[in-house]
């Protein structure tokens, strides 16, 4: 069988085509890996610093990566605070931190299990669903008008503040369209229902609603003019994930009776008894932000709380290493031991900042790691405290994630 001179060309044309082929590759992979660097760089870098008066952060342990590089050459404002260009090897700009100058601040540290009491901006709307008409058919008058997350604000003008309120003024509109001012994903709107008879004469409008919220938390500090957080994260719904927008808000005295140990796979509970009575309201929540719950204690109540003063630490002085957190699992406000395993100055999600991992024997013997109700509790280290925890592993009980105490303190 005899090569043609046209085999020969066919032939340098397809390794040609296949040499470009594994250029392109090549290239592609090359790129594909650049953004990964360019990214994983930018993403390491936290956007905002604070820092302390006359303090010279390390930029070197901050940045934590020998191919960022940053401009010692920055504009200081009349606040103290400036603006500093990271870059990647030098040449590629990568992102611009603001730091910002605070002062040194000592807060009471608490632990102290409290019970928390909030009502909604308006009445929220959980869902909606059939009722049966006087007709005896099956009915959804608020289907494709109200959605899960809806706040009712006004009800044919009058201010709503209440789902006993909603109950009335559904009743007395005796089926005629009801206008409603609702806010829905912090836009209001106007829309309109019209109750239904039902089979027992009464009128519904064929939602859920929810005005209130509360359960058990733990205190994480009070500063020194008496303003507190807890939590560490917001409070959400439980039927629509949201975080609830709240008009008002209690803290009240509450006692751990008993624990329901963390498995993995079925998180634990710090189970106990809150005393709503006017003389045991411990103080006024005024916000329910991202990053906790906030409010104003009551001078009387401070000194009956466990608290302990200790100063705050920034966020780029937490280390990796041995820890403690204070919480009370039913024998008063302790000290356990805990180790920090990883840090994320930049965490998207401010509330998982940091990972932490119980290792202290009787904490781990009496709640089989973190449980529901220790959110909240600070976490002290270096005798500063630096955070509070704030979730649990499903997976792994004695593992949770924690909050830097000066996200805590933005609000």
């Amino acid at each position: 069988m005899t090569t043609t001179l046209k085999d020969v060309i066919n032939l340098n044309g397809v390794k040609k085509k296949y040499r470009r082929f594994l250029w392109c590759c090549l290239t592609a992979s090359l790129m594909g890996m650049g953004v990964l660097v360019y990214d994983t760089a930018r993403d390491s870098i936290p956007d905002e610093l604070m820092i302390f008066p006359d303090e010279q952060p390390d930029w070197e342990t901050i940045l934590d990566n020998p191919a960022v590089t940053y401009d010692p050459a920055v504009e200081v404002s009349q606040n103290g605070s400036y603006r500093m260009q990271c870059s990647l090897f030098g040449m590629i700009p990568l992102k611009t931190i603001k730091v910002t100058s605070v002062e040194p601040q000592m807060v009471f540290a608490s632990g102290s299990p409290v019970g928390i009491y909030m009502e909604t901006e308006g009445v929220l709307v959980i869902d909606s669903g059939e009722i049966r008409g006087m007709d005896g058919i099956m009915q959804s008058p608020a289907e494709h008008i109200v959605q899960p997350g809806d706040y009712i604000r006004k009800v044919d003008g009058e201010i709503l503040e209440s789902k006993k309120q909603l109950m009335k003024l559904v009743e007395k509109n005796q089926g005629e369209p009801m206008e409603m001012e609702v806010m829905r994903k912090d836009e209001l709107i106007d829309l309109a229902l019209t109750p239904l008879q039902t089979e027992d004469g009464s009128y519904k409008l064929g939602i859920w609603v929810r005005d209130n919220i509360q359960g058990i938390g733990t205190l994480t500090y009070v500063d020194q003019k008496g303003t507190f957080a807890a939590l560490g994260h917001g409070i959400s719904d439980v039927d629509t994930g949201e975080r609830l927008d709240i008009s008002q808000g209690d803290l009240y005295d509450a006692r751990i009776l008993s624990v329901k140990k963390g498995t993995s796979g079925n998180p634990g509970e710090l189970r106990g008894v809150i005393d709503y009575q006017e003389n045991l309201k411990m103080g006024k929540i005024v916000k329910n932000t991202p990053n906790g719950i906030l409010g104003q204690m009551r001078p009387e109540k401070e000194g009956k709380l466990s608290r302990q003063p200790y100063e705050i630490s920034l966020k780029q002085d937490l280390k990796t290493g041995p820890a403690y957190i204070l919480c009370d699992v039913g024998e008063g406000v302790q000290k356990y031991e805990i180790e920090i395993t990883k840090i994320d100055q930049n965490a998207k999600d401010s509330n998982k900042s940091f990972v932490i991992h119980v290792t202290d024997t009787k904490l781990l013997e009496l709640t089989g790691g973190i449980v529901q109700g220790m959110s909240g509790s600070p976490i002290i280290q270096e005798e500063k405290l630096v955070g509070a925890v704030t979730h649990v592993f499903v997976n792994d009980p004695t593992k949770g994630y924690g909050i830097f105490v000066e996200n805590m303190m933005e609000h």
